[in-house]
């Protein structure tokens, strides 16, 4: 068992992270360790219903099945989530449990942050993605037709607990799309300003058939590294208001393709790729990396054979990115890398983006 603590000074809130490999029935023993004999609304995942719920022992009259999919980050799921609590009376001294993947703990997680202006949230994530990345540091929220999580709450949960067991049975497609963050945190590590060096670009190059294989201890290992930057990086910027904007490496075009395509054709983390191929192309042709680190950071990508993504009209991306949540009023913000494993960021004009990539 790896343990984990992440103290929020913002917030003023200390919790703690627990990733293991113990059967699934203990989770809910591990769980009440926390809730004691308080009320809870557990919302989990159909997906994961199926193939846990006879192992996790919650109480049926207590449990709200959430539908899978992007599409379901919705207000009217959300309405559902805060009526599911008022019908079983929740008092700000109970808790809602996020059981499911990164949609799972994102409306759950708002449904937290808003009923009865905040009650307690304990986050159980069961794909890669949910656990090196939403789980942890407190952003919730749901999705509107103008855009992904523009109505939302930073919210810290009480406890996450991590079970690798639950990867066992991702497809290869939900396992690569949690890989697309965890790329992600090996192009931004030395920016993550943590303690402990980790080398996740050379461990993510030296292992690649071991976490494709997805063999228990490397996951378990991987995942306590990326856990480890997060947790770095949230500590000092709960808000996103300085470092932890380093976070959203790649995300400004990923959004950007999500919403183009309705959020139907591409996985999150199949965008990310896409949105961090763009950031480097963009940091080459204005000459702020050199150009063997992109091709180290192309042939790392290449090992995890990442969903292709066609080019998209520049025009069309700008448009959509002016809407994205982190756009100033005059500008687009890219983080974007400078140096290995360093990246920084930059606010730029629609003709300074359109003057590298129009018309290529």
């Amino acid at each position: 068992m790896i343990n984990l603590n992440v103290k929020i000074n913002a917030s003023e809130k200390n919790y703690p992270i627990k990733i293991n490999n113990n059967d699934i029935p203990e989770l809910y023993n591990e769980v009440l360790e926390i809730t004691g004999k308080n009320n809870i609304l557990a919302v989990i995942s159909q997906k994961v219903f199926k193939l846990y719920g006879n192992f996790l022992n919650l109480p049926k009259e207590r449990i709200f099945i959430l539908k899978d999919g992007e599409k379901e980050k919705n207000f009217k799921t959300y309405q559902k989530i805060l009526a599911a609590a008022l019908k079983l009376k929740l008092t700000r001294n109970d808790f809602i449990i996020a059981i499911g993947g990164g949609v799972c703990g994102d409306i759950a997680g708002f449904a937290a942050a808003t009923y009865m202006r905040g009650i307690h949230l304990i986050q159980i994530p069961t794909t890669l993605l949910a656990c090196v990345d939403s789980s942890v540091g407190g952003k919730t929220g749901i999705d509107t037709g103008y855009g992904k999580n523009l109505i939302g709450a930073f919210y810290q949960p009480d406890a996450v607990f991590i079970n690798t067991n639950f990867l066992k049975t991702l497809d290869e497609r939900q396992l690569k799309t949690g890989l697309g963050e965890v790329v992600k945190y090996a192009f931004i590590e030395k920016s993550c300003k943590c303690d402990e060096e980790f080398n996740l670009i050379n461990f993510l190059s030296l292992n690649s058939d071991k976490i494709l294989a997805k063999d228990n201890k490397t996951l378990e290992y991987l995942i306590n590294i990326c856990i480890s930057l997060k947790k770095s990086v949230v500590e000092k910027d709960e808000k996103e208001g300085g470092l932890r904007k380093i976070l959203n490496f790649g995300h400004t075009y990923a959004h950007a393709v999500e919403k183009l395509t309705k959020y139907k054709k591409y996985t999150h983390g199949e965008a990310v790729v896409k949105g961090m191929e763009f950031a480097f192309d963009m940091a080459q042709k204005m000459g702020i990396i050199v150009e063997s680190y992109k091709y180290i950071a192309e042939d790392l990508i290449k090992k995890y054979n990442f969903k292709k993504i066609p080019d998209f009209d520049i025009k069309k991306v700008i448009s959509v990115m002016k809407t994205d949540k982190k756009a100033t009023a005059e500008n687009i913000i890219f983080i974007l890398p400078v140096d290995c494993a360093v990246v920084k960021e930059y606010k730029m004009f629609d003709n300074e983006i359109l003057k590298y990539f129009d018309g290529n």
